[in-house]
């Protein structure tokens, strides 16, 4: 079976589209970040959908990435790198979230509330060892990685220029979480994810040419 480049742009697309507004969309619908939520069918839905999100986050990036290779330059590669970490340390998070904490919520409440709080942003009052780092290591990876990634994009002039600086601010945007009560901490997604469904709508799929071309090469600026 061969499998056309211009199927696999637009399957990229689709992916970006359906990551977006699945990261939106879990926003409004994720329970409390508390002990009693972890055993509920919302806590497993939610789960479920952020580890869809994540693996089609992963595979929107990617394509996009790949159909501007060479005329993103190292800022592009830096930024795909750290977001494609980035949804892959949030889907071991995720099956976490979904297979172990409903286990440890019973048998050892502690490390089932720390680890939610951990993954949530709020306060972690036990010791988690170096899992600790995680909550830290991921706003690194998202915010660096959206603004390399839209630095990418603008510099490569595959997709309109607009869309580069959307995903860059929608990335910053987490900054803003450290003015924000905890419980709108959340809502500091929705830009990225308005970001990613931007990118998957106006992606601009080309017959005939890859960006490793020696045309495609010779453009770099």
């Amino acid at each position: 079976m061969r499998i056309e480049p211009l199927a696999l742009q637009a399957a990229a697309a689709i992916a970006a589209v359906a990551a977006g507004t699945l990261f939106a969309a879990i926003q409004f619908i994720h329970p409390p970040d508390e002990l009693a939520s972890v055993t509920t069918p919302a806590w497993a839905l939610v789960a479920a959908l952020t580890l869809a999100m994540a693996i089609l986050g992963l595979a929107g990036v990617s394509g996009a990435y790949l159909r501007q290779a060479r005329r993103s330059g190292v800022p592009g590669l830096a930024g795909f790198l750290l977001l494609a970490a980035f949804y892959l340390l949030t889907a071991m998070v995720t099956f976490v979230e979904a297979l172990v904490l409903p286990v440890t919520a019973e048998e050892a409440p502690g490390f089932t509330i720390d680890f939610i709080a951990l993954a949530g942003g709020g306060e972690v009052t036990g010791d988690l060892g170096a899992l600790t780092a995680l909550g830290p290591l991921s706003g690194v990876l998202f915010m660096g990685g959206g603004v390399l990634f839209g630095v990418g994009l603008w510099r490569s002039r595959v997709q309109p220029r607009w869309v580069a600086v959307l995903i860059g601010l929608g990335a910053l945007v987490q900054l803003a979480t450290s003015f924000l009560p905890h419980e709108l901490h959340r809502f500091a997604a929705l830009p990225f994810a308005l970001a990613l469904i931007g990118l998957g709508l106006i992606w601009r799929p080309r017959r005939g040419r890859t960006d490793s071309s020696p045309r495609s090469e010779a453009a770099v600026v």
